[in-house]
């Protein structure tokens, strides 16, 4: 995932510095059949004064894909904004970052590991399958619940726990199941300040939003 930020920041900034380089090259305009000049307009909040010598500095950029592969998985829908970007030969450093996107189903199981396999229940939860040792018996646990996002954390809360057993096993395993399909994911891999912020059940996977503020991404 960090890998993946400071990709998207470098596209950002690789598009914000490569259009700034098309528009100095285009043809100089007569000023004698120039339109008159336009007020300025107020510098945006933060901006510097200036940069030092091989640095670019961005007030605002975005960027959008429908897909994006990264080594952990690919995401999908992704948008990204950053604010006062400032791209050094140290690395990149943002005043804000936001970012939303679709991890799919698949890719955040691979994440998470321990064989889970997740998917859309329906109504808004999440559905999560495994197979594990519960009191002494190998059982499939198939779970629903739902999902939030606390103190930056992907967390699943299953209300209902199938075993598919009678209903006296059940009974018997539910509570120790229940712990096994309780899910807190920590997102691996983010740099300081940037954080999940909300996450909700779709089609296709998770829809997460996460925000940083300060970020700062080194090469």
């Amino acid at each position: 995932m960090r890998a993946f930020l400071a990709g998207v920041l470098t596209t950002l900034v690789g598009l914000a510095v490569a259009a700034a380089i098309a528009v100095s090259s285009l043809p100089v305009v007569d000023p004698a059949q120039a339109a008159p000049p336009s007020p300025a307009t107020p510098s945006a909040p933060g901006a510097p004064s200036s940069v030092a010598k091989g640095e670019t500095w961005l007030a605002d950029v975005d960027l959008s894909s429908s897909r994006v592969l990264t080594s952990d998985g690919p995401l999908t829908d992704v948008t990204a904004t950053g604010a006062g970007v400032r791209l050094t030969s140290q690395g990149l450093r943002a005043q804000r970052l936001d970012l939303e996107a679709v991890l799919p189903f698949a890719t955040a199981a691979k994440q998470i590991g321990k064989d889970v396999q997740l998917y859309d229940a329906g109504g808004g939860r999440a559905g999560v399958r495994r197979i594990e040792t519960v009191l002494g018996r190998r059982v499939a646990v198939r779970a629903t619940g739902t999902v939030t996002a606390v103190n930056g954390q992907l967390v699943i809360v299953p209300e209902t726990v199938d075993l598919g057993g009678p209903g006296v096993i059940d009974s018997a395993l539910s509570t120790a199941a229940r712990k096994l399909v309780t899910i807190r994911h920590t997102v691996t891999g983010l740099p300081a300040g940037v954080r999940l912020t909300a996450v909700k059940v779709e089609q296709g996977g998770f829809r997460a939003k996460l925000t940083g503020t300060d970020v700062v991404l080194t090469q």
